[in-house]
């Protein structure tokens, strides 16, 4: 089923703050970069569901982690920027997004032979 496209407007609102958010955390973590792949929200705009991609990949899992402990703060954030936008901050869970390590893991499979 496609999303409606409140939905889809509200997942790029998100995804660009989430995206912004991440970058200005990450500058004090030198090496690290989080980009957020994708956002998907629940059809009564409740949950938010934050797929990101993390380099490099062997700190993805430790960091999803603090991310995931720190999402009150990180929703808080969120809220102050969508104020105007969003009358109802969606909860937020964060996920890993590992199409990217797939996709090099393929990469260097091809590459080996």
């Amino acid at each position: 089923m496609m999303d409606s496209n409140r939905q889809q407007k509200i997942n790029r609102l998100i995804q660009k703050e989430l995206s912004e958010i991440f970058l200005l955390d990450t500058k004090k973590m030198h090496g690290v970069f989080i980009s957020v792949t994708n956002v998907r929200v629940s059809p009564d705009l409740g949950i938010a569901h934050a797929y990101l991609s993390i380099f490099p990949a062997e700190k993805a899992n430790e960091l999803i982690v603090n991310i995931n402990e720190n999402v009150k703060t990180i929703r808080y954030d969120m809220g102050k920027r969508l104020a105007k936008q969003l009358r109802v901050i969606p909860e937020l869970t964060f996920h890993l997004d590992d199409s990217l390590d797939y996709i090099e893991n393929i990469d260097r499979l091809l590459k080996d032979d």
